[in-house]
């Protein structure tokens, strides 16, 4: 449940917010007061998630808009047309856009590498940049950018070398930005989800996901809601001296 208000008045960008986690998040959000922009490659999964947000908090306006992240030109056409209609960027992020493409190493398909490298990593810069880049030229007091990363993109993953590989990457990258970004106001910070059920592992084998909550300390997959829980406290003053931390939502899995 929403901890009341601590969002009222934030304009909030949620890419990838047309489902899974993306979607928790814009719920969340929501539910703490702030106006939300749903964004999301399919227009019809951000329409989805638009309807289901509440809107009965003051100044509330949300929206939902197509973006494919690993374009430069649809990430810069989105925070421009957000510029236009809300007079301001946004002040809050989550990069929650992501893909898989599995496949073991050995028969991996370049392509497959390229486009998981492109959409998780490359998108997590390219939002990340515009959104910063937008909040200095305005001279926002302060903004927050939480990255999605994955508890794999630590410890690997069997048939992920693409996802793990650009899950560590977008953990280095949000390092980076916090210590470039911290003289602007702007904070930015990575959760890093363990086994969650979101369409993305509704693909899994039922052998597999029994095994792997053998693995978790807490004995159950998570669910997008504790994953946005926490997205919602690294977006809230509740969190104004936290920057380059990586949050594990994990239930204990891998937990060394």
């Amino acid at each position: 449940m929403a901890a009341a208000t601590r969002l009222i008045s934030r304009l909030t960008l949620v890419t990838g917010g047309g489902s899974g986690i993306g979607r928790a998040v814009c719920q969340r959000f929501a539910s703490e007061g702030a106006s939300v922009v749903v964004a999301d490659i399919s227009e019809e999964s951000a329409n989805e998630t638009l309807g289901s947000l509440p809107s009965d908090l003051r100044g509330q306006a949300h929206r939902a808009a197509v973006v494919d992240v690993s374009s430069k030109e649809s990430v810069k056409k989105l925070i421009t047309s957000i510029q236009t209609q809300y007079f301001q960027p946004p002040s809050v992020c989550v990069n929650a856009a992501g893909i898989t493409q599995d496949d073991f190493l050995l028969n991996m398909d370049e392509d497959h590498f390229d486009k998981v490298i492109q959409v998780n990593l490359k998108g997590s810069f390219l939002v990340i940049q515009a959104v910063a880049q937008a909040l200095v030229a305005c001279g926002a007091p302060k903004g927050s950018i939480v990255t999605v990363g994955s508890i794999v993109g630590k410890v690997g993953n069997i048939g992920q070398a693409n996802y793990a590989a650009s899950k560590a990457g977008v953990e280095g990258l949000t390092r980076t930005a916090a210590k470039e970004l911290s003289r602007f106001g702007i904070r930015c910070n990575c959760v890093l989800p363990g086994f969650i059920s979101t369409p993305m592992t509704d693909k899994v084998p039922e052998k597999v996901i029994s095994k792997m909550k053998s693995l978790v300390p807490l004995g159950r997959m998570g669910e997008p809601t504790e994953v946005a829980d926490v997205c919602a406290f690294l977006a809230s003053d509740d969190s104004r001296y936290i920057t380059g931390a990586s949050v594990e939502v994990t239930g204990g899995l891998f937990i060394g």
